[in-house]
């Protein structure tokens, strides 16, 4: 099978018990499945080859991880194994939303929101301390900002521009508004990746890419197969839960995987592809089959 040395194969997460019996092998006691299970995770083979060199670090969107906490991953994977982190929310919403999870801060403004101090005290530092070498992007997700584009993209703009230069940085938006030229040209000012995400509210990823004139802003992009299109988060944790099987293949979605990933590869831009559970209800499965698809598109 053609394999790329760029693409980078990985799974929003690796700590689901419905994989036991396919990726995991071993019995881990309920307490140190998440925690421990990560080294069979990054030495799981498909066609004789390691098939994930990456994953995604989505539990630090609630709360930063600690430096003990990521040493303890990185003992458990190969040095050219990298590490795809969800940014801390305290840095994307300018509000809290009204939920019971917040607390007494629900419904306030947000003091954090876009600190480049907060990001480089209570995010970066423990991944430059604790994972060397093994730093993939920084994904800046923004769900909601109540802002205006113009709005959102001056305060993106001005952010980016204050963040540690010479750590690799994506942004992801759910508003299909902002995507455009001068979202691309912001990114690209600044080497930032733009996360392709495929999700309920977004155009699909070919559509983003051609909204963005089919430029790659960094050495690098971000893809992240989250939800079918149209499909609300929570009918997707309905319809695929317990994440044992690929309950409804999304193969529109896999070849545009397939595709944006090998022109990225042809020009040099290494691809971070990131599949979740609720696309289809296997990430394993989800990689294997855009892996099959890669091999078809370069026959």
């Amino acid at each position: 099978m053609v394999r790329s040395s760029l693409i980078r194969f990985g799974t929003s997460s690796w700590a689901y018990e419905g994989w036991q019996g396919q990726v995991y092998q071993r019995t881990y006691p309920t307490s140190r499945f998440s925690k421990d299970s990560l080294a069979e995770y990054a030495t799981y083979e498909y066609d004789g080859h390691p098939l994930f060199r990456t994953v995604g670090i989505d539990h630090t969107f609630y709360r930063p991880a600690s430096a003990a906490q990521l040493r303890h991953y990185a003992a458990q994977v190969p040095p050219n194994f990298h590490f795809c982190s969800k940014v801390w929310e305290e840095l994307t919403i300018p509000a809290y939303a009204n939920l019971p999870r917040y607390g007494a801060k629900a419904g306030k403004p947000n003091p954090r929101f876009l600190d480049p101090g907060t990001f480089h005290d209570l995010v970066l530092g423990p991944f430059v301390e604790s994972l060397p070498g093994r730093l993939g992007p920084f994904i800046f997700e923004f769900q909601r900002t109540g802002l205006e584009p113009a709005q959102f993209l001056d305060a993106l703009d001005a952010f980016l521009g204050k963040l540690p230069p010479g750590y690799p940085y994506a942004v992801e938006i759910r508003n299909p508004a902002i995507l455009g030229r001068r979202y691309r040209d912001i990114l690209g000012a600044h080497r930032v990746g733009h996360t392709y995400n495929h999700w309920t509210g977004m155009p699909p990823l070919l559509v983003q890419h051609r909204l963005l004139e089919e430029q790659f802003t960094a050495p690098f992009l971000v893809m992240r197969l989250l939800t079918p299109l149209g499909l609300a988060f929570a009918k997707a944790v309905e319809r695929y839960a317990p994440y044992n099987q690929i309950v409804k293949a999304q193969p529109e979605m896999r070849r545009e995987a397939a595709v944006l990933a090998q022109q990225a590869d042809q020009q040099g831009v290494t691809p971070y592809v990131l599949a979740n559970n609720r696309a289809e209800g296997h990430a394993p499965k989800t990689v294997q089959a855009i892996v099959e698809e890669l091999q078809r598109l370069s026959t």
